[in-house]
């Protein structure tokens, strides 16, 4: 068996095309839920977030010559649940797969 061959049902075995398609579309929906916190969601969270008007976003907690980013951490885990809940969202809605039933 020549190695072309082996490689064309190496790629139709594990559907190596459409794990492709699924990851740079993952990208594209990652890159527009960041976009929906960054512009949309982050401007109505951010004033109740803040204390006296500073920008919560770059807080940081100083202990000793540590400086640690508290800010952007949860800039960071807000973002990964909103990107989580829409990722679950659309799994959901989009793929309405039946669940296999046990016998």
């Amino acid at each position: 068996m020549g190695f072309i061959k082996e490689f064309k049902e190496f790629l139709n075995e594990y559907k190596i095309l459409a794990l492709a398609i699924a990851f740079v579309m993952g990208l594209a929906v990652t890159d527009l839920v960041q976009s929906l916190v960054k512009n949309i969601i982050m401007p109505v969270i951010a004033p109740m977030l803040s204390a006296a008007g500073s920008d919560w976003q770059t807080s940081t907690l100083n202990i000793g010559p540590f400086h640690f980013g508290v800010g952007p951490f949860l800039s960071s885990v807000i973002n990964f649940i909103i990107i989580a809940l829409v990722i679950f969202w659309i799994a959901k809605t989009v793929m309405k797969q039946e669940k296999v039933s046990k016998v």
